[in-house]
């Protein structure tokens, strides 16, 4: 992806005004009418949040406010815009205009909204406060109809470059989107890569209109910073951009509704790359975050400064964003230059089986009324609870022959029975209505001599690493990603996943959910440095295993620590001294 050419988003600008094809306008028109908060993303700031977030980039009253241009991609209620107008505002009236307030404030905001309903009501709500503020009628209506766009942030001409660009952009997944304009969207936006959310390009054309030295503050979730589809963007803001603060934002309460996802403020300029600036979840009380937001915005940290940190090198092409102490990251960075992959020292990362119909495809095992060799039985999360393999006998269905595609039913006449029993449901999915005459498939296929391997099964979320060892005799669920190794003996692997290295690892890569929940997934875990077995001394190896036979987390930690070679001041940097 060639991202380097501003000219390539100012060119994308002027021609934003081009007419959208029929389905296009539809989609639009549709969400515009959308009447859920979950089709439209709408997630609300609380109002502590939004004066933190106008200080972060410098909206201050202090300023020439009426000289400079403010963009709010999608301003809904007006929680962010409504505050900007107030300090607009009183910073026009401290530095005495000599001019009418349409004509000295008509470029000073630009605001965008797509739902109808919304665009109309925070259009009523400011110019009420215009009004309260003294305008006249005639001027309140003036400004209010020059500030406020109603149209598609990603399609609208927005008209020049802006001082400053804040907000709370749309949560809405891909599957949310009207395939027409998300096709729209994808021709437009390099960022809107494989699973992206649509706040990614909000991000990424809010960055295209920033001006020299301009300053970008979104809060948002965090999962574009470390997951694959944020890949383009990480990259966008690391060759033109400076990551000048970030902060976790982690179990506060920052909005008026709950969010499963971290959120993360982050404040991005246009200027030349440098320090990244870093705090971690700030009291949402006024007074604490003032006086957190002059600390991250000054020239140089306080000595005694135990509120914020400032780490170098953090963004680092489209890498994951590394936001844990400079020590974790020194040691994470050691670790990668000296060990190979998890894959490349001969282990496997995979997935369990989804099968997109759960209730038809899974069933007790010895229920099951199909021929033998069509069942496997399978393990699941709850099997694996306690830490180990406590089946409780669950099966699912195989459709698939040995050479990968589905059997003929005609020689299973139990099978057919079975499924044809549950067609509506199966043949309902959207993979068998893709593909009508398979519509009997699960949507991975199922590979029987997996279930026969020793593998270490890993759940998705967890607060702490959670392998269990399972012998070779189940299948795994698709919220169980497996461990598999023609090299490394699983127990000895399976210390080391218990380890505080690992946690590091995971921790640093991944997006975490609230409750400080971990995602255990895939990506993650192939980013795990480990040695090739044939290095690990014997004495070592049985200490591995022998740790992992007892769960013995200590011993797990002093085992894994030996065969990373740790210092005294990296086994600190992991809460410990493996002792």
């Amino acid at each position: 992806m060639n991202l380097t050419s501003r000219q390539l988003y100012l060119d994308l600008d002027g021609g934003l005004s081009r007419p959208h094809s029929s389905k296009v306008a539809a989609a639009i028109a549709k969400l515009s009418a959308a009447s859920g908060t979950e089709s439209r993303g709408a997630i609300f700031t609380r109002a502590e949040v939004v004066e933190f977030i106008l200080d972060l980039v410098g909206y201050t009253e202090d300023q020439p406010l009426a000289q400079k241009r403010l963009l709010e991609p999608s301003f809904g209620g007006g929680d962010f815009l409504l505050p900007a107008v107030g300090r607009l505002l009183r910073a026009w009236r401290a530095g005495s205009g000599n001019k009418s307030a349409p004509e000295d404030l008509g470029e000073a905001i630009r605001a965008v909204e797509l739902h109808r309903e919304t665009f109309d009501a925070t259009h009523d709500a400011l110019v009420a406060l215009l009004g309260r503020e003294g305008l006249a009628q005639k001027a309140a209506l003036t400004l209010a109809d020059r500030w406020l766009t109603h149209d598609d942030f990603l399609l609208a001409r927005l008209g020049g470059e802006f001082d400053f660009v804040i907000g709370n952009p749309p949560y809405v997944r891909q599957e949310m989107i009207p395939a027409a304009l998300l096709q729209e969207y994808r021709s437009r936006y390099p960022t809107m890569y494989d699973r992206a959310d649509l706040y990614v390009p909000f991000i990424e054309r809010s960055l295209s209109v920033l001006s020299p030295g301009g300053s970008l503050s979104f809060i948002c979730a965090d999962r574009w910073m470390k997951n694959r589809y944020g890949g383009p963007l990480r990259s966008l803001v690391a060759e033109q951009f400076h990551l000048k603060i970030h902060i976790d934002m982690v179990g506060t309460p920052a909005f008026h509704s709950d969010v499963i996802a971290y959120p993360a403020i982050t404040v991005i300029n246009r200027e030349t790359p440098g320090t990244t600036r870093i705090a971690h979840r700030p009291a949402i009380d006024r007074g604490f975050l003032s006086k957190l937001a002059a600390t991250l915005r000054a020239d140089h940290l306080p000595k005694d400064c135990t509120t914020v940190r400032e780490l170098a090198g953090v963004t680092d092409g489209a890498e994951p964003w590394l936001l844990e102490s400079a020590d974790q990251m020194a040691l994470i960075r050691r670790l990668e230059r000296q060990f190979p992959t998890l894959q490349e020292a001969g282990c496997t990362v995979g997935i369990g089986v989804a099968t997109g119909a759960d209730k038809a495809f899974i069933g007790d095992f010895e229920s099951l009324d199909v021929e033998a060799d069509r069942k496997l039985p399978l393990v699941t999360t709850r099997d694996i609870a306690s830490g180990e393999v406590n089946w409780q006998g669950q099966g699912v269905i195989n459709p698939f022959a040995e050479n990968g595609g589905l059997v003929d039913l005609l020689d299973y006449p139990r099978l057919r029975r079975y499924l044809e029993a549950r067609q509506e449901v199966i043949a309902g999915r959207h993979c068998a209505q893709k593909s009508p005459g398979n519509w009997y498939r699960t949507i991975d296929r199922i590979t029987p001599s997996l279930a026969k391997r020793p593998k270490l099964l890993i759940p998705d979320i967890k607060g702490e690493a959670h392998i269990v060892f399972e012998d070779g005799n189940l299948y795994p669920h698709h919220n169980l990603y497996y461990l598999t190794s023609e090299d490394w003996d699983l127990r000895a692997l399976q210390a080391v996943m218990l380890s505080a290295v690992t946690r590091l690892f995971v921790a640093t890569y991944s997006t975490k959910m609230r409750g400080g929940f971990l995602r255990f997934q895939a990506q993650y875990l192939r980013r795990l440095r480990l040695p090739h077995w044939q290095s690990v001394p014997e004495s070592l190896r049985i200490e591995l295993i022998d740790a992992a036979t007892k769960r013995d987390m200590h011993a797990c930690n002093r085992a894994a620590f030996k065969l990373y070679g740790l210092s005294h001041e990296e086994k600190s940097g992991l809460g410990g001294n493996g002792e």
